[in-house]
């Protein structure tokens, strides 16, 4: 079994059946897996903000720090080495309020907001997700079988997966 550790504002897909992707500090940050059950096809991206607008030249060069660039381009790779839009199963965790007490930025809302707003446009159910809340999280997820566990402060669970019936419409990401 390999361990393969997406950093923040990064995005790894896989089809190899015995790794493990894993995402670590989700404070704000969202995390986005999506695992495709036949083609065992999985990709995780661990985004920081909503918008590339305010640093086009920085969205250039780290595509996966922003909800707009990096989602499509997750999608992209993992239809790239066999995934299937209807089958993908879509999970998404983080976007919590850890620094801003205040909610003076609110970025874990605002980048959950963003994602929703790019999943409708392109059609996109998710089937399981856990945002919000005060602590930060960390994921694991087995590209061979999906199985997503969260560790949120010192509780560790895993995500019980609702099957894809039919996760993606007939346009978009």
């Amino acid at each position: 079994m390999s361990l393969l550790t997406v950093g923040i504002s990064d995005c790894i897909v896989s089809r190899d059946v015995a790794a493990t992707l894993a995402t670590h500090a989700l404070g704000s940050c969202i995390a986005v897996a999506i695992h495709d059950p036949i083609s065992h096809v999985s990709g995780l991206l661990h985004f920081m903000l909503p918008e590339s607008g305010i640093d086009s030249a920085k969205a250039q060069s780290h595509p996966f720090m922003y909800a707009d660039t990096g989602i499509p381009l997750l999608f992209r790779n993992a239809y790239g080495i066999g995934a299937v839009k209807q089958r993908l199963v879509v999970t998404v965790l983080g976007g919590a309020q850890v620094l801003d007490t205040n909610n003076t930025f609110n970025i874990g809302k605002r980048n959950y907001l963003a994602l929703r707003k790019i999943f409708w446009k392109a059609g996109v159910l998710v089937h399981n997700e856990e945002v919000g809340g005060t602590l930060p999280r960390s994921v694991r997820m087995e590209v061979g079988s999906g199985r997503i566990v969260v560790y949120h402060g010192r509780e560790e669970r895993e995500i019980t997966q609702r099957k894809a019936e039919r996760s993606v419409l007939s346009h978009g990401v």
